[in-house]
């Protein structure tokens, strides 16, 4: 019985395993062929972060961070229905508890880093529980408003606090070095991919539960899930807090990987980007937000240094990134209505019944 459902796991998640296989050898098969270590060059008693493939384990390490903020936006607002522009707010928040506890405690660093990082979740997710109790009776573009103001509150607020030397921000100078990324980047990519896995697995877990079901009875047709005895509310909590701890995590894995705490990390982009890269991959689906920021991340890093040559004119793309990001979304979204995934998935529902039977 065991055997047959191990091997039926196996079967359905063949490409999912190869993936994370795949993840795992990585920063070694890129040191392989580059001829570089991934460990980075020796110089005295330390390590420093220099080759291609230390330089690559630090793009996949942010394409993780940015993975674990889309699909916690996706957890709420692609299966739940719940539509925010204040996500930010959870990813700052969570970032900022963390560079506190390090910085401004005379804590023992490893003490620190425990206690900011249970600090920053709890804090978010009590956040995003009185976020939710005050504003989710609100509905559509009046819920998004108001969580839109309120991440705008923090972002104003901590970019005046002197405390925290308000728009300059403050620098982590003390981490345990097993997990400094300026020394043992290896390491921090393996605690960075971990995370990235588990987020996945649990969001995957809980939409295949009964309060997943709900979560998308909600999202689908809030009244009617009421109508059948349902308290909606309580599950739009639920979504919105453990969405919030979630973007808390990214924010705490950021904070560490630059190693610099301001109030950027509380900015409308790390609302903006998650959900667009949610809606290009495919709203609702486990694997959507994944392929969109993958794509969007990946595009940016190799697009980052090129230029583009008119004449006499020279255009960097870095300058005009925002304008290809939204051609880009045009496209995507004309291309696919229903995100990459989304629209894959339906492309081969419908193959599969044209299909003439055996």
């Amino acid at each position: 019985m065991m055997a047959s459902k191990l091997t039926r796991t196996l079967r359905d998640n063949w490409l999912l395993i190869l993936i994370f296989i795949g993840l795992l050898v990585f920063p070694h098969a890129v040191g392989w062929l580059t001829g570089s270590s991934p460990m980075g060059v020796p110089r005295g008693d330390r390590m420093i972060m220099r080759g291609e493939s230390v330089r690559w384990q630090a793009v996949l390490i942010e394409l993780f961070i940015l993975s674990i903020l889309a699909m916690s936006y996706n957890l709420m607002f692609g299966f739940t229905g719940v539509v925010s522009f204040g996500h930010a707010l959870f990813f700052g928040v969570g970032g900022y508890v963390l560079g506190l506890a390090l910085e401004y405690t005379q804590m023992e660093t490893g003490t620190a880093l425990v206690m900011g990082i249970l600090g920053g979740v709890a804090i978010c997710g009590i956040l995003g529980l009185l976020i939710g109790l005050v504003s989710l009776r609100l509905r559509g573009v009046y819920f998004a408003i108001f969580t839109l103001a309120i991440a705008e509150m923090f972002f104003i607020y901590f970019g005046r606090l002197s405390l925290t030397r308000a728009e300059d921000g403050f620098s982590i100078t003390d981490l345990p070095q097993w997990i400094d990324p300026a020394q043992n980047r290896l390491n921090y990519y393996y605690v960075a991919l971990i995370l990235f896995v588990l987020t996945f697995l649990f969001i995957r877990r809980l939409m295949n539960s009964p309060t997943g079901a709900v979560f998308k009875a909600v999202r689908e047709n809030e009244d009617r899930a009421q109508s059948i005895g349902y308290n909606t509310l309580n599950y739009k909590l639920l979504a919105i807090t453990l969405a919030g701890m979630m973007a808390a995590v990214a924010g705490m894995l950021q904070i560490i990987l630059n190693k610099k705490v301001g109030p950027e990390i509380l900015g409308i982009t790390y609302t903006v980007d998650p959900l667009v890269m949610t809606i290009i991959g495919g709203i609702g689906t486990f694997t959507g937000p994944i392929i969109g920021t993958t794509g969007l991340h990946l595009l940016e890093t190799v697009l980052r240094e090129a230029t583009i040559t008119l004449g006499p004119i020279v255009i960097r793309v870095t300058d005009i990134w925002g304008v290809l990001l939204g051609g880009i979304f045009i496209l995507v979204v004309m291309v696919f209505p229903q995100g990459v995934v989304g629209t894959w998935a339906r492309w081969t529902a419908r193959s599969a019944k044209s299909e003439p039977p055996a």
